[in-house]
């Protein structure tokens, strides 16, 4: 009998809570490159080197994960850790898949606060920015790809955008709205809308299920019991809103109150990924609530994408400085933390939720065709959302001053020409060619263009943003 039979005879091993903490914290300190790069990291360390979990059932999950609101990555890492280890698994796994990426992003806030606008700082984000640009269109394009198959989804993206760029509709009303269509055509049968694809079936050579941690049995702490679920869910709710009813008694309308209102509502919005929702929160955060300047979100995108965990933790930057800049009665530097922290926990809180109540009956709802073609049409306007929030950074990257043309319900900013930023325009040509000729990954490119940045303002002792 050769090794692999013997291995598959003996019983599987027991993983302790302890261990699959440790193990959950080395996923979290591996998870770089947004949710396509954490899943990869999930899936070579999970699947193929402890064997918890088997490619079916890691497929499984992540097709359940991908129709919720929220990080999709975090929430496989909560799934996976509550099918393990309980609740307590789930928590667990949850919360240390963000830790590092909260830590790195509150500090990178407090410097960013206190020494932004000092001038190799303020360089070395100027060239961050013109990287993020380019990386946000690969993400449009990438999306694209994979979404984009018909002329009716073309259509749906292209509707997107328009409504978002133009006429300024909601996000929140855009992406119900296509959900709306794929699922009304979803019922009708109709071909366009019944492309909703998962990732896929597992290749032969894949794991087992039978011959991981898991196995092929449902564990009996995760089969259906609707009076668990809801309790459950209902404690993480108070615990979810608790913080932001708090702010409220304590602040009243304040920032912190209005912090918490506003991500608390995105949390349950945020379907396609952190692309997807982030010229939401930019147009809201600069125009609606003044807690930003226009090129300040691209700042914060950079950290998300040179940190670990979950990109949307770049909303923690944004609570961040909408607390520091409008600290009320304390200080700008307790708010800001106060801020950034609140708004990390109303944006992940309900992903608990989500998992908790919904995973025992994941089987019927990826059976329910319907909300699998409404999951596709929201993939098709999620393109027109992350190329409305490509258009949106690039005018404030590019150029200095903007014209607002109303009519007709039409709210278009264009450009005004002549203010064209010269060295942001030349250095975010260059990190296109560096991308899309030459692949040079997300990484490198931040890196890359962050250096160009300093050594501009070393050369020329200037402001790179008054060129």
């Amino acid at each position: 009998m050769d090794k692999a039979a013997v291995d598959l005879a003996l019983p599987r091993r027991t993983v302790s809570f302890a261990e699959a903490s440790r193990v959950w914290a080395r996923v979290a300190a591996l998870s770089f490159g947004g949710p396509a790069g954490q899943i990869a990291v999930m899936h070579r360390i999970l699947v193929e080197e402890k064997r918890w979990i088997g490619e079916r059932r890691f497929l499984h999950a992540l097709n359940y994960c991908m129709l919720l609101p929220g990080p999709e990555a975090q929430q496989l890492a909560i799934y996976i850790g509550w099918l393990m280890h309980r609740t307590a698994g789930g928590l667990v796994a949850g919360a240390l898949f963000v830790l590092p990426g909260f830590l790195a992003i509150m500090g990178l806030s407090v410097l960013y606060a206190l020494f932004g606008q000092v001038g190799a700082v303020a360089a070395l984000f100027f060239g961050l920015k013109a990287a993020v640009l380019v990386v946000v269109i690969q993400a449009v394009l990438r999306v694209g790809r994979r979404s984009l198959k018909g002329a009716p989804m073309i259509g749906l993206a292209a509707a997107a955008f328009v409504a978002l760029f133009a006429f300024k509709v909601s996000f929140p009303l855009v992406i119900l709205t296509a959900g709306l269509i794929g699922f009304i055509g979803g019922r009708m049968r109709l071909a366009a809308f019944m492309t909703a694809g998962g990732h896929g079936a597992p290749s032969k050579s894949a794991v087992a299920d039978a011959d991981t941690f898991l196995g092929e049995e449902t564990p009996i702490h995760a089969r259906r019991n609707l009076r668990r679920s809801l309790s459950l869910s209902a404690v993480l709710l108070v615990l979810w809103l608790a913080p932001v009813a708090a702010c409220a008694l304590l602040f009243g309308g304040g920032a912190l109150t209005q912090i918490g209102l506003f991500f608390s509502k995105m949390a349950v919005v945020t379907f396609g990924g952190a692309y997807a929702v982030l010229a939401y929160v930019a147009q809201e955060a600069v125009q609606t609530y003044g807690w930003l300047r226009p090129g300040e979100m691209l700042d914060g995108l950079g950290m998300a994408e040179t940190t670990p965990g979950p990109l949307i933790i770049v909303t923690q930057f944004v609570g961040f400085m909408g607390a520091f800049r409008n600290p009320g009665a304390m200080s700008p530097l307790l708010a800001g933390v106060l801020g950034g922290a609140l708004t990390s926990w109303v944006t992940f809180m309900p992903c608990y939720i989500w998992i908790f109540l919904g995973a025992p009956y994941v089987e019927s709802l990826r059976q329910a065709k319907a909300l699998n073609a409404a999951l596709a049409a929201i993939g098709a306007a999620v393109v027109g959302v992350i190329l409305n929030l490509a258009v949106w950074f690039g005018l404030h990257v590019l150029f200095r001053k903007m014209v607002v043309i109303h009519a007709s319900g039409l709210s278009l900013e264009l450009p005004q020409l002549s203010t064209l930023n010269v060295a942001s325009a030349v250095l975010t040509l260059a990190a296109a060619i560096a991308a899309f000729r030459f692949q040079v990954g997300v990484i490198p490119l931040l890196l890359g263009c962050s250096a160009a940045g300093v050594l501009y303002y070393l050369l020329t002792g200037a402001s790179p943003a008054a060129h």
